[in-house]
Parts: C-alpha cells; sequence; structure tokens
C-alpha cells in the first residue's frame, strides 16, 4: 500500500488492487454521478512519460493524430494502431513543461510503452512509467468548476481538452463540466481534502459510467486489435487527422474514410443484464456472424449495464440486437451525447 492509497483508506475508500472499488455504497454513488457533483480516483488510468529531444516527434509519427502543435494549453485525443489499422489503444496526450505524458487504461501502459520503446531506434526518447509521480483525480458534475477551482486556486481551462497549469498541479477539461486533475504526490492529499468538502467521493464504477454516458470509448485489454478508429467513433471525437502524413496502420484509416461508409459503428445502450468489455453481440440481421462487441460497460445508477457498443449499424437500425447470444438480453440503445455518423 502506498502512502496514497492509506490516505484513500482513511477517507473510507474500499480498495481492490490499488484500485477504489467505493467508499461503502456503490449504488448511492452511481445514482450521485447521475445528478451531483462527484470526485473520483481514477488510479485505473496510467502514464507513460516520454521525454527527450525528440519525444513529441517520435510519438507523432505513431499514432492517428497531429502531435506538431502540441503544448502545455491543449490535450490531444488519439489512436494507436497495428499494421492492419485496428487499435492496440487510445489515449490522452499532453504537454507539461519538457515531457510528453500518455494517459490511458493501467493495464496496458506496461504493453504500450514496451510496443513503442521498439520503434524509437536511434531517436533521443526516453519512455518511462510516470505513474507515480502524479496522482489522477476525476471531478464532474454542476458544482466540479467551481469546486475544483478553488481546490487547485487557479483558472481552469475554457475548451474542450484544453489545459491550465499551477506549480504542483494541472487540470485538463473533459466536458463542460467534467475534469481530470493531475497533482503531485505531496499536494494530492490537500486538493482531495478541499474537493471532497464540495463534492461525493465515488469508485471508479461510478466514473466508468459518466465516461459511457460521455460517448468515449476506451480500448482495454479485452477488445485490442478489435475496432478501426472510424468503428469507434475516433474521429468525430477529434481523435484522427487525414492530412498528418504516416503512421502505422494509416492506409486501411483513409481507405475506411474515403471509399464507403463504415458499417460498424459505436452505439450508446443499456441492457438488463451484466455486460463486460469484449462480450459479443448478436442479431437476427447477421445470422452467419456477431453483430459487435461491447467496448465499455459499467453498471447503471438504475440497474443493469450502460455500454458503448461497436456494432453493425443494420441491426441497430432494426433494433434487434442482443448480448452474448441471440437470445441473450436486448440492447435498447439511446443518442450519443455528440453528432455520430
Amino acid at each position: 500500500m502506498t502512502a496514497w492509497t492509506a490516505f484513500l483508506s482513511s477517507q473510507g475508500a474500499m480498495l481492490n488492487e490499488g484500485v477504489v472499488a467505493s467508499f461503502g455504497d456503490p449504488a448511492a454513488e452511481l445514482a450521485a454521478a447521475a445528478s451531483q457533483t462527484v470526485l473520483a480516483d481514477v488510479a485505473h488510468f496510467g502514464l507513460i512519460g516520454l521525454s527527450g529531444e525528440d519525444a513529441q516527434t517520435f510519438l507523432h509519427g505513431q499514432i492517428t493524430n497531429d502531435l506538431r502543435g502540441l503544448n502545455e494549453k491543449a490535450a490531444v485525443f488519439a489512436g494507436y494502431l497495428s499494421a492492419k489499422g485496428r487499435m492496440l489503444a487510445n489515449f490522452l496526450v499532453m504537454k507539461r513543461a519538457d515531457d510528453i505524458l500518455v494517459m490511458l487504461p493501467a493495464a496496458l501502459r506496461e504493453p504500450i510503452q514496451k510496443r513503442l520503446s521498439m520503434f524509437i531506434l536511434r531517436s533521443k526518447v526516453k519512455p518511462r512509467d510516470a505513474g507515480a509521480e502524479w496522482v489522477r483525480l476525476g471531478v464532474s458534475g454542476p458544482d466540479a468548476s467551481a469546486a475544483l477551482a478553488a481546490a487547485v486556486g487557479y483558472d481552469l481551462p475554457e475548451g474542450m481538452l484544453s489545459m491550465a497549469h499551477g506549480q504542483h498541479s494541472f487540470v485538463l477539461r473533459l466536458g463542460e463540466q467534467r475534469f481530470d486533475v493531475f497533482v503531485q504526490n505531496d499536494a494530492a492529499e490537500a486538493v482531495w481534502q478541499k474537493l471532497a468538502t464540495r463534492c461525493k467521493p465515488v469508485g471508479v464504477p461510478a466514473w466508468d459510467w459518466l465516461m459511457v454516458q460521455a460517448g468515449v470509448p476506451v480500448v482495454l485489454p479485452q477488445t485490442q486489435d478489435h475496432f478501426v478508429p472510424q468503428m469507434a467513433n475516433m474521429e468525430i471525437l477529434g481523435g484522427v487527422s487525414f492530412n498528418k502524413g504516416c503512421y502505422p496502420g494509416q492506409e486501411i484509416v483513409a481507405r475506411s474514410q474515403y471509399l464507403g461508409k463504415v458499417k460498424r459503428r459505436l452505439f450508446l445502450a443499456h441492457v438488463e443484464a451484466e455486460a463486460l468489455p469484449g462480450d459479443e453481440l448478436f442479431s437476427a440481421e447477421l445470422s452467419d456472424q456477431a453483430a459487435g462487441h461491447v467496448a465499455n460497460a459499467a453498471p447503471a445508477p438504475g440497474g443493469g449495464f450502460d455500454v458503448l457498443a461497436v456494432v453493425h449499424s443494420s441491426c441497430v437500425d432494426a433494433n434487434d440486437v442482443h448480448l452474448k447470444s441471440r437470445a441473450g438480453a436486448k440492447l435498447a440503445f439511446s443518442p450519443l451525447p455528440y453528432p455520430a455518423a
């Protein structure tokens, strides 16, 4: 147990392998996430740090988005692909002083860092696990801006994926009232305690539910190499540049964009059964194959699970998509919170 997880335990956190499962009442925390301002420790997301004079140029050549203009004012959403154009990871790329920071699921941090290292060759880049350098917090809800500004002591960023920096922390805006907060270890307890006076602490499931509701897919070990970026709405979410030049899988992405409509897309749905990332989906519309997969899933405040699912569009149009088998629980689809193709 680290000093930080020991502190979280002292605040009532129920820990599971270093991740906050809840603060003792998962149902109440989910309900709070739907209507109140909540605070979460998001240690289930890790950080890769890249330092060295070639760090930004190197990463630019590996991912789906353009890093040539990356600075401390805004983050970039991007995918990292196999040669076949399927996502091995997607993540946020941020700059703090001379460091490039990549935020992605902690379960993927080591293998993605190792894979990136294989392509460094003579570039002047040093990758590292930067997870221990920053406590990662999430704040969301109607009072998020005011509570967070009071806790960190500086003005918050204004635009989507914009960033603001203080001496011991920096803040990334994920939505109108949703933020990622990165705090150095020696300042983290004070920031948490200030936030906790105005925000309800919640476990990871509540934060994951907010991410599902935001329509933001996260590639996990169960879904690696499943989706080309457009299947996961990455280009709609600003995660793909079509004029940046070559990167692994670029030809597949370009072909998907310009040679026809992508048949499978990311949708938001609810299902009255337990759903897990990677679960197959089925429909009578496609009798000879699976109709898609669950990309992300989280318990819903009213019961059942809310999911982001990559599904063949014809099956959604027919309102006939079922979990795990054609006789499984039926998915009920809802509009995404952004215009989708």
